[in-house]
């Protein structure tokens, strides 16, 4: 015999309607009903309708996405990856996002259960790593996708931001440019910091004399303009500018346009992570290559194909610089100054 939510309402002492909500992650539950509401379905074994339907061979050959946003072509790429390879195992995706906000999260994640198979999880802001490992659902299978999780024996697949900063910022040196602005990301994502890291440490490995010229930003080519737009009303200009994506990037190079500087003539410019825009601007951004549709059908494989719940992995995808127009090499200053 099924187990309905009229059941569970019975068991719970309180409304069908107040068990909807609770197990949908409403916020108009207070938790000490929730609470009670989460312990009775779970004794039961209650199972939302949707998955009712896949009783008999308890899959529904569907896996949950749960994603921080799903505006802008890293996530277009990303889903782009899932997808491909959710279409060649005959598998359906089921996706959320969350924009940031921890209850948007708990509540995707909670809205999953019974309704999906596995999950692929990507959440890469620093203060949801406790909310994050209370709330994933024990009884799936998970993959984490750019995520920080410690102590956690799921598997995780990362880009390795760090080192390719550090990459992006040695090209740079090389080329001649001394005075290198960063434009940072925001300040409670992982990624954004391993790439402000990056910088920071490559200024002190490859260029202890050089100062730091930190911009903020939030990974928004909106934040990228106005970051640019500062840039040009400054009296003293960078020779170059780090955007720690390319989305920042994109709208630093408008801004520039805007303001009559030439890119790379006046100031170099490159980005982060080589999103499919980044070739046809002009001119064509320099930036550190993420496969990002690979990372998504990396995770969806390793979901399908192995035990991911009792697997303990790190995969980690190392970026590729790829040298472009925008970060053009210049004469150093002082072989300006010494020739003169």
């Amino acid at each position: 015999m099924n187990v309905t939510i009229k059941d569970v309402a019975r068991a719970a002492k309180v409304s069908v309607a107040t068990v909807s909500r609770a197990l949908n992650g409403h916020s108009n539950v207070v938790e000490e009903v929730r609470a009670r509401v989460q312990a009775v379905a779970d004794e039961l074994r209650y199972m939302p309708h949707a998955a009712a339907r896949s009783l008999s061979s308890r899959r529904t050959n569907t896996v949950g996405v749960v994603l921080p946003d799903l505006h802008g072509e890293f996530f277009s790429e990303l889903i782009r990856g899932i997808d491909q390879v959710a279409r060649e195992r005959g598998q359906y995706l089921l996706v959320s996002s969350y924009h940031g906000n921890l209850q948007e999260q708990g509540a995707a994640l909670r809205a999953m259960r019974g309704r999906v198979d596995g999950l692929l999880v990507m959440s890469p802001y620093l203060n949801a790593t406790g909310f994050l490992a209370d709330s994933l659902p024990q009884s799936l299978p998970v993959v984490l996708m750019n995520t920080h999780l410690p102590s956690s024996e799921l598997v995780s697949l990362r880009i390795d931001n760090y080192t390719g900063a550090m990459q992006m910022m040695r090209h740079l040196i090389e080329c001649g440019h001394r005075n290198i602005a960063f434009i940072a990301g925001p300040e409670d994502n992982f990624d954004a910091r391993e790439r402000l890291r990056g910088y920071r440490d490559a200024l002190s490995a490859y260029a202890p004399y050089l100062a730091e010229w930190i911009l903020p930003g939030n990974f928004g080519e909106d934040s990228g303009h106005e970051a640019g737009g500062q840039i040009a009303a400054m009296a003293k200009r960078p020779d170059a500018v780090f955007a720690a994506n390319d989305m920042m990037a994109l709208g630093c190079l408008y801004a520039f346009d805007q303001h009559g500087i030439q890119v790379p003539e006046q100031i170099a410019l490159v980005g982060f992570d080589d999103i499919p825009m980044a070739r046809y601007v002009h001119p064509p951004l320099t930036t550190m290559r993420v496969d990002i549709a690979e990372l998504g059908g990396k995770a969806m494989r390793v979901l399908l194909d192995a035990d991911a719940k009792a697997a303990s992995d790190y995969v980690s995808f190392v970026p590729k610089l790829i040298i472009r127009a925008s970060s053009a090499a210049k004469i150093p200053r002082r072989q300006r100054s010494d020739s003169s």
